[in-house]
């Protein structure tokens, strides 16, 4: 298969949130295209299991591990200089997140744990690393990871779904201003479906029959990179991408058609939202 040409061996791949799940996926195929890894996750032991992992399959890799807070913006700043000093970056993921749980009334605490790693983890590492992927020329890629709970907005986890539509608004004025500037620096919003990772585990320990597992997503992944997809909306096993496309638009339509907020889960517009998800339109 073909990649993305900023996947090149011996340019840099810095990735937060590798210690496991899509995170550590991706590395592992970027490992497998010759690039040297710069891991980053707040957990140590996950990321020496991933490190040894890595280095077992593919012997040779530079790989390094700096564990990393990505709410704090100091320790994504040492995060880039660490990466910077190793030469060339080619891929900068930001990834690391934390799961939802956040309703509107919920504890502040957990709202400001979830806006600050999910939302300002990304920001910091737009801010801090795109001026030297831009400085350093030709091609590089800035992914980050999104949801699709930041588009259709599910009833219950608000403060998960703030985090995750931030992400989707600063990804696309990223790629925005990246187009002006004429650079070969690209930004793309990864959109996974139900992926069996970390958060899925602690509510079951085998991968359901309906999620892909985070190796499925990465290849997704790269071939759409290929294709230099923005918005890369990943299916899985239950949900195909034209039904994405059907709950996607319903959601806008809200705003169009001046429906209730959220009216897919509206009792007096759940029979017209199930006729339009089974039209042909």
């Amino acid at each position: 298969m073909s990649h993305h040409p900023a996947l090149t061996a011996g340019s840099g791949a810095v990735i937060t949130g590798s210690a496991s799940g899509i995170g550590l996926a991706t590395a592992q195929y970027c490992a497998s295209l010759g690039m040297n890894l710069i891991l980053a996750d707040i957990d140590e032991t996950g990321l020496d299991h991933a490190k040894a992992a890595i280095a077992a399959e593919h012997p040779g890799i530079r790989i390094e591990t700096l564990v990393t807070d990505v709410a704090d913006r100091a320790q994504v700043q040492r995060l880039h200089d660490a990466a910077h000093a190793h030469g060339r970056i080619g891929l900068v993921m930001n990834n690391a997140g934390v799961e939802g749980g956040g309703t509107l009334n919920a504890d502040p605490a957990r709202w400001h744990k979830i806006i600050d790693t999910n939302l300002w983890g990304v920001i910091n590492g737009v801010q801090i690393f795109t001026p030297t992927l831009i400085a350093q020329g030709g091609p590089a890629l800035i992914i980050n990871t999104g949801s699709k709970q930041g588009i259709t907005m599910p009833p219950g986890d608000t403060a998960y779904n703030v985090s995750k539509a931030g992400i989707k608004a600063v990804t696309e004025a990223l790629a925005h201003d990246l187009r002006k500037t004429g650079s070969a620096v690209t930004a793309h919003l990864l959109i996974p479906g139900f992926t069996f990772t970390g958060f899925t585990r602690v509510r079951v320990k085998t991968k359901p029959d309906a999620a892909w597992t985070p190796e499925q997503v990465v290849a997704f992944m790269a071939e759409r990179l290929v294709h230099g997809d923005f918005y890369i909306l990943c299916p899985d096993n239950a949900v195909t991408r034209e039904l994405d496309n059907k709950r996607i638009a319903w959601a806008a339509g809200d705003i169009i058609h001046n429906r209730p907020a959220l009216s897919r889960w509206h009792k007096d517009h759940q029979a017209a939202f199930e006729a339009f998800i089974k039209s042909s339109d």
